[in-house]
């Protein structure tokens, strides 16, 4: 697996990808397919991704297996006023290649980025019903810090926090 900066051309996989990722997560928290997927949120994925790739405070990496974007990592300044954190937007592995590592190698690539801008603590919010994001998160040292925001189907998203030596 080789992991690289993400492009523009890579948009219409990373749209993709994010939309299968979403199918499945949303789709095993009992969101029907319909909420999940629509062409107004095509559109808005499409134009969040392409802001993300430019901007020059984000981070959008790809994970690549045999030419095909099997996950994805975004990340940056937190959305909140936090001064000393970072914030991990999105970590999406394509449905089929779950338990294959690649979640972990880029949750490493976080830690990384916390390491190289002095960053003690990295923030994130998952969705109550994502079962395994959030046990995932657990397993790599992340904990709830109490916030939430509302999210689909009467489940809000969890704050987490990973104090980060």
């Amino acid at each position: 697996m080789d992991v690289r900066v993400a492009t523009p051309a890579d948009l219409d996989d990373i749209v993709d990808l994010h939309t299968r990722a979403r199918i499945a997560y949303y789709g095993a928290g009992g969101l029907p397919t319909g909420e999940i997927v629509d062409p107004e949120l095509a559109r808005e994925q499409r134009d969040g991704w392409t802001a993300a790739i430019a901007a020059p405070h984000k981070h959008v990496r790809c994970a690549v297996v045999d030419g095909r974007v099997v996950g994805l990592l975004a990340m940056g300044p937190p959305h909140s006023a936090e001064a000393d954190a970072a914030q991990l937007y999105q970590i999406h592995v394509a449905p089929d290649c779950w338990g294959r590592g690649i979640g972990a190698t880029l949750h490493g690539l976080f830690l990384r980025h916390l390491e190289a801008e002095a960053l003690p603590v990295g923030v994130l919010e998952v969705w109550e019903r994502n079962a395994r994001a959030r046990a995932f998160y657990t397993r790599h040292g992340w904990r709830p810090d109490g916030t939430t925001r509302p999210g689909p189907a009467d489940a809000p998203y969890l704050g987490m926090r990973l104090t980060h030596p």
